[in-house]
């Protein structure tokens, strides 16, 4: 796998945050907090991808050749899991909720983010899904140290830009970034799967 394919899985990963984020900063956020929550999103990023990778290079040397494809089916997973959560928050959200309930509930989780907890809750929430995809690629025999480093630099910067984003313009940037995410996972999962 090449080093423009980890950048992709970072940028896919990082989209989940990147999302999240956008809603947050329309609550308004202040500068010393989007500093805080880019640092600590990206050290999940670091971390739970490495934990998975780990894991998944240990199962990698017990399945032997067929490691690689098991790997790819990992993310081709993930990337259809993505999509289907965003069909389904869009058809619940068409029916169920209006906006005035989506922004109560995106500000509510933007005042956690004042307490180390909430920090810690929203930066496992957008980073669980780096785990699943860590143990993928941890199938796949990539390198450890240099693919965790671009997922959690390419995490931070999105939470980053997220934030910023969301400070400056409205929710509707996000509302498909889940879907590009899901879109990405899937595509290079196919790429991997017919490569091999």
């Amino acid at each position: 796998m090449s080093i423009l394919t980890i950048f992709l899985v970072a940028f896919a990963l990082g989209i989940d945050a990147f999302s999240v984020c956008i809603g947050i900063g329309l609550c308004g956020i202040k500068r010393r907090q989007i500093f805080i929550v880019s640092i600590t999103v990206a050290i999940f990023h670091i971390f739970m991808p490495l934990a998975g990778m780990i894991l998944g290079q240990v199962v990698g040397e017990y399945i032997g050749a067929v490691a690689s494809v098991f790997g790819a089916i990992v993310l081709l997973v993930i990337g259809f899991y993505y999509i289907y959560t965003y069909i389904m928050e869009t058809i619940r959200s068409r029916k169920d909720r209006d906006c005035a309930q989506i922004s109560a509930e995106v500000c509510t989780e933007a005042s956690l983010l004042n307490k180390p907890f909430g920090l810690f809750i929203l930066a496992g929430s957008v980073s669980i899904d780096a785990l699943a995809v860590g143990f993928g690629l941890g199938a796949l025999g990539m390198d450890l140290i240099l693919t965790v480093l671009i997922m959690g630099i390419v995490a931070g910067i999105m939470t980053y830009a997220g934030l910023i984003l969301g400070k400056r313009l409205g929710s509707s940037v996000g509302e498909k970034a889940e879907l590009i995410g899901g879109i990405l996972l899937v595509g290079i999962a196919i790429y991997l799967l017919l490569t091999k």
